[in-house]
């Protein structure tokens, strides 16, 4: 009797030690995305510390204005016009990049899965820069270009699930499909840029790289609009991913309809992470960290792993682009990859030692 009580209060105390983690990881994330967001904040306009940057941004929220023309009505113009765009948008790409990124990882039980896994952002690049280089676009306003780059995001996800509805395809082969579609636009995108004129190359290469510059407050209510809406239902998926991540023999055998949930999850993954990639262009490594950071740390249970994941991903973006803003100058998708790499080096050495486990 003795040692069943002593089981049961370890039981409850590693519970209890278990939620302390998950909820200090949520909070310390969200802390430090507040103090990223008043660094790049105070970064955009020298004459202000990081105290006033806040009290500028609560102040606009709050509908208070400054003496015109004075230094910190200037700091409001440059913060809010400027800088508080690409914060949303780095916000909102980190989240739903990073919840992509866990339903991907869960439905092919595979670590190295990602949402560029399918080809999605190889097609997106394909649209884009086709619409430059040739001038066709679906429309003629200034977003054609990122209308025929989530056109362009679709179709790789599109022959996917034809393929997976008309052949009985195991994870590991959906990737490989994914990897060929990817070869295939991206042969066709290195052709575009060779034969393109140097303007279009140098805005090719970069929209390829991947950068916030370009997003406007009149992209933000798109983006928040579908990442929202796709949080919602990964998070809604939560308990089916986590049968899901046993295999699909073990899913099907707890009664769950495998080929039915994967193309749903699919399709929310490809329009998640398609709305993305067309404003923003091809930032990598969020999607495939952010996940595997937060599982070392919490374990695998997808019910805390989603917005956790979500929000350590905003984290992640928001401060490479500061790094990227800031310091060096460069697109915020080549400082994720050079913040990325090593980490995720790290991560598969750490998961080598025995230190941790991604399933």
């Amino acid at each position: 009797m003795t040692q069943t009580i002593g089981s049961s209060e370890d039981l409850i105390e590693n519970y209890r030690f278990q939620l302390f983690k998950k909820t200090m990881l949520l909070v310390v994330s969200i802390a430090c995305l507040l103090l990223t967001i008043g660094l790049l904040s105070m970064s955009a306009y020298d004459n202000i510390t990081i105290w006033q940057a806040y009290e500028v941004i609560i102040n606009h929220i709050l509908g208070n204005e400054y003496e015109f023309r004075s230094e910190l009505w200037w700091a409001d113009r440059t913060i809010w016009y400027s800088i508080i765009p690409r914060v949303l948008a780095g916000i909102l790409a980190g989240m739903s990049l990073a919840a992509a990124g866990t339903l991907m990882q869960s439905l092919m039980k595979n670590p190295l899965a990602e949402p560029y896994s399918t080809g999605i952002s190889s097609g997106a690049c394909f649209g884009a820069i086709a619409a430059m280089v040739t001038g066709l676009t679906i429309t003629a306003s200034q977003n054609g270009t990122v209308i025929s780059a989530f056109i362009g995001a679709m179709i790789p996800v599109a022959i996917i699930i034809v393929i997976s509805k008309k052949m009985d395809v195991s994870p590991a082969t959906l990737i490989l499909i994914g990897t060929a579609i990817s070869y295939f636009f991206n042969s066709m995108v290195t052709y575009m840029m060779v034969i393109t004129d140097a303007e279009t190359l140098q805005n090719a290469y970069i929209w390829q790289i991947g950068t916030l510059d370009n997003v406007q407050w009149e992209s933000i209510p798109l983006i928040a609009t579908i990442t929202l809406i796709g949080s919602v239902i990964v998070m809604f998926l939560s308990k089916t991913l986590n049968v899901m991540s046993l295999g699909d023999a073990s899913a099907k055998t707890l009664g769950l309809d495998v080929e039915k949930v994967r193309t749903f999850s699919l399709l929310v993954m490809a329009v998640m992470t398609s709305s993305i990639v067309c404003f923003t262009g091809t930032i990598g490594f969020v999607g495939l960290v952010a996940p595997h950071v937060v599982r070392m740390i919490i374990g695998s249970d997808n019910k805390f792993v989603v917005p956790i994941s979500m929000t350590f991903g905003a984290l992640l973006l928001v401060f490479a682009d500061y790094v990227a803003f800031s310091i060096v100058g460069l697109p915020v998708g080549l400082i994720t990859s050079m913040i990325g790499s090593p980490i995720f080096l790290l991560l598969i050495l750490w998961q080598r030692k025995g230190y941790g486990a991604i399933y």
